[in-house]
C-alpha cells in the first residue's frame, strides 16, 4: 500500500491537539488593519477551531496528524 500525500496547503493552516481538536489561525490580520476596531483585531488574535462536523474533511487532508 503506496503512502497517502498529505495536502500542503492544511499542513501550513491547521495542527492537530491532544484532544483531536483541530487548531487554526483567523484570516484577515495581514493589511488593511487600520479599517478595522480594535475589538476585531483583538479577537482575530484568537484561535479557532474546526467544528467537529468537518473534521472528517481535514482528517483526509492531514492523514498522518
Amino acid at each position: 500500500m503506496p503512502k497517502v500525500k498529505t495536502h500542503s496547503g492544511a499542513k501550513k493552516r491547521f495542527k492537530k491537539t491532544a484532544s483531536g481538536k483541530f487548531k487554526f489561525m483567523r484570516v484577515f490580520k495581514r493589511h488593511l488593519l487600520t479599517n478595522r476596531s480594535k475589538k476585531r483585531k483583538r479577537q482575530l488574535r484568537q484561535a479557532g477551531y474546526v467544528p467537529p462536523a468537518h473534521h472528517h474533511q481535514i482528517d483526509v487532508l492531514l492523514p498522518y496528524a
